[in-house]
């Protein structure tokens, strides 16, 4: 028999997603690994309806927190604290676990190796319809190196043991949509904590997104990724300020595996 893993939790941070919560949520409730899996859902006081959804799941949910917040990061710092498995990683309100085993493989993966932290790929879909891949994220074995070329693992597909953040900290709330981006060059790069990497698509996000929604709204995470590399001892190549952002133009030409 299959020795059971350690326990997992999903946290969920959500503000006026009504439209969405309820998938988000069941990706995880259907999960082979159920049974091990710890699901906490942040509310930031959402206004329309979304607390509503939430409601529908108690008793399956772990914790629900409804509360004004500074934003996404100090809701999923919230996520960390009220966390008691041992490893934790975060499902955003609009997207969805890739398959019913994901949590599965993700635990299986720290069983068999010596990691302190998971990732694996990820697929972009359309925001209306979540079977139209649009992007596809490979990210490729882990090098601690790549970071210098502004490579990071997919956030949305990223599980940290709890005791790494303890020890490391959490999310920045004044970077921006960069605090994501610098916690990892914090872990990985600057920490040197052990990485792994599970070679399947675990997360379809829908595309969207703030960093992104404008070309000055990108220059302003832009700003903020290169502040995160300067604060944790990284220094990127020729001084390339837009390393980053150019690494995101393969995902458009790589196509995904067949399910």
């Amino acid at each position: 028999m299959k020795a059971a893993g350690p326990k997992i939790t999903v946290v969920t941070a959500v503000y006026n997603r009504v439209q969405t919560i309820e998938g988000c949520i069941q990706s995880v409730l259907s999960q082979t690994a159920a049974d091990r899996v710890e699901q906490i859902v942040i509310d930031g006081n959402s206004t329309d309806g979304t607390d509503l959804v939430v409601r529908q799941f108690e008793g399956r949910l772990a914790k629900s927190i409804r509360e004004p917040d500074s934003g996404i990061y100090d809701a999923l710092n919230k996520g960390i604290r009220a966390a008691s498995s041992e490893i934790v990683g975060f499902l955003h309100a609009d997207d969805v676990l890739a398959s019913d085993n994901i949590l599965e493989m993700i635990v299986d993966a720290f069983q068999s190796g010596n990691h302190d932290a998971i990732y694996g790929d990820l697929v972009y879909v359309d925001s209306e319809d979540i079977g139209h891949v649009v992007r596809y994220w490979k990210s490729g074995p882990y090098d601690r190196n790549r970071f210098r070329w502004g490579w990071m693992p997919p956030h949305p597909t990223v599980y940290v043991r709890r005791s790494i953040y303890e020890q490391f900290g959490g999310y920045r709330t004044d970077l921006g949509s960069a605090a994501d981006y610098e916690c990892m060059v914090r872990l990985m790069f600057k920490a040197g904590i052990r990485v792994g990497y599970v070679p399947k698509v675990l997360v379809r996000m829908r595309l969207g997104g703030k960093s992104n929604s404008s070309i000055a709204n990108r220059m302003k995470a832009n700003r903020s990724d290169r502040q995160a590399w300067l604060e944790n001892g990284l220094r990127p190549p020729f001084g390339l300020r837009f390393t980053k952002p150019f690494r995101k133009l393969g995902q458009y030409l790589i196509r995904p595996p067949r399910e």
